[in-house]
């Protein structure tokens, strides 16, 4: 394939089009620059963060609820969607309690998440915990759904008669490309749920963001949100290398 320059920086184009755009409604008056503040002020309201280490401190603290959440969600996601996919009984005695709590959306879970934890980080795990859950839940039971049950018979001739051999030599890696794409949406889901969980007190990107905004500190609340644009681009353009690595068999 002929490599185009002109395509390659069409996406170059697009981005410096928009701040140009974003620059002018501001500085033409068309939109108050304390509703919208133009990107030209960003860095200023960025190193004013940085130095007062505010910015530093919200950073640390989503992190901490993000990771433990992804993790918590994604593993009980993985445990039991493979759990409803290998066992017909298993998923027959949770499909009304799955019916009935998928379409909970994660910020009704917050008032329970407040009663049992309180204004705490654990409060802030537990929404993205949720969040994350059943996306990777369903991921995980259609990829082991779909496992070809040749291959499982074929394991069992080859010696792997017990259910964990099996599970580990051949249904995770089978599922594995499915289950890795959930996890893939999961990880841009978790960073949404930190900031639910956390525009109720709970110390992070989303607390200071609301801290910001009730001040009109636009500017500040810009930062916040390219911050978060920033660590979810970084998380998964990292996760997109490890995927590439884990399913280096197919290519």
């Amino acid at each position: 394939m002929r490599f185009r320059p002109a395509a390659a920086l069409l996406p170059l184009v697009g981005l410096a089009a928009f701040f140009a755009l974003w620059e002018a409604v501001p500085r033409l008056g068309l939109v108050n620059p304390a509703f919208l503040p133009p990107p030209s002020v960003i860095p200023d309201a960025f190193l004013r963060e940085l130095r007062s280490g505010q910015w530093l401190a919200a950073v640390t603290g989503s992190l901490g609820h993000y990771l433990a959440g992804l993790a918590l969600g994604v593993g009980l996601g993985i445990a039991v969607g493979t759990l409803t996919g290998l066992s017909r009984t298993a998923e027959g005695l949770t499909a009304w309690v799955v019916r009935v709590l998928r379409p909970v959306p994660g910020l009704a879970w917050v008032p329970f998440a407040i009663i049992w934890f309180g204004v705490s980080p654990e409060a802030a795990l537990f929404i993205v915990a949720i969040g994350v859950f059943w996306i990777v839940y369903f991921a995980a039971h259609g990829a082991i759904r779909g496992v070809d049950r040749d291959l499982i018979e074929l394991a069992a001739a080859f010696g792997f008669r017990s259910a964990p051999e099996r599970l580990v030599t051949v249904v995770w890696p089978a599922a594995m490309p499915g289950i890795l794409v959930g996890v893939r949406t999961a990880i841009g889901q978790a960073w949404m749920a930190v900031v639910a969980a956390e525009i109720f007190g709970v110390a992070g990107l989303g607390q200071r963001m609301m801290q910001a905004s009730t001040l009109l500190a636009t500017d500040i609340v810009v930062v916040y949100m390219l911050t978060m644009a920033l660590l979810y681009g970084v998380f998964d353009a990292g996760f997109t290398a490890l995927q590439r690595w884990i399913l280096r068999w197919r290519a």
